[in-house]
């Protein structure tokens, strides 16, 4: 009897873990890379205060590309480096993904949504309206897109930032 008490507590513990997320993988980093590059606004403008064909704002260049080449770029470093800024990027977006994929229990939909409102806001929520949603709605439709089409090659997220992820 405390045997089958036992195993039955054990799997009840077991029944209630959280779901663990999925690793992602390099095609789904390169399908979201690629949208976000689709979906960046086009402002005409060769100053307009933001960097690389991403758009990144200034500020947050050199912490970027500290955490994932191991030295701080200037927001011209990037801009005069297409492969530096693909290899940022991609970093800091499989980091991203990764996060919204465990928030959204493994929703790959939802956690494009988080993900491109993170990019946009600095916040995964609060893009259900407005510009925003429909920046988020584009990025998804790209990422659709890009998901669809078979990978040509491999994206480059080698860098020094590892997320700590399970494997199955």
């Amino acid at each position: 009897m405390r045997l089958l008490l036992g195993g039955i507590i054990v799997s009840l513990g077991l029944w209630t873990l959280p779901v663990q997320a999925q690793q992602v993988t390099s095609t789904q980093v390169g399908a979201m890379v690629e949208a976000l590059r689709l979906a960046a606004p086009k402002t005409g403008k060769t100053s307009d205060g933001l960097y690389s064909e991403w758009q990144i704002t200034p500020g947050i260049i050199p912490s970027w590309s500290k955490q994932c080449i191991g030295r701080e770029l200037t927001p011209q470093e990037l801009e005069a480096s297409p492969a530096k800024a693909r290899e940022v990027v991609s970093c800091i977006t499989r980091r991203e993904l990764q996060k919204q994929y465990a928030a959204s229990n493994n929703n790959e939909t939802t956690a494009v949504r988080r993900t491109a409102c993170w990019w946009m806001t600095g916040s995964a929520s609060g893009c259900s309206s407005g510009s925003t949603a429909t920046y988020v709605q584009r990025v998804l439709d790209f990422y659709q897109q890009q998901s669809a089409k078979k990978p040509q090659r491999q994206v480059s997220t080698s860098s020094n930032y590892r997320p700590q992820t399970l494997k199955k």
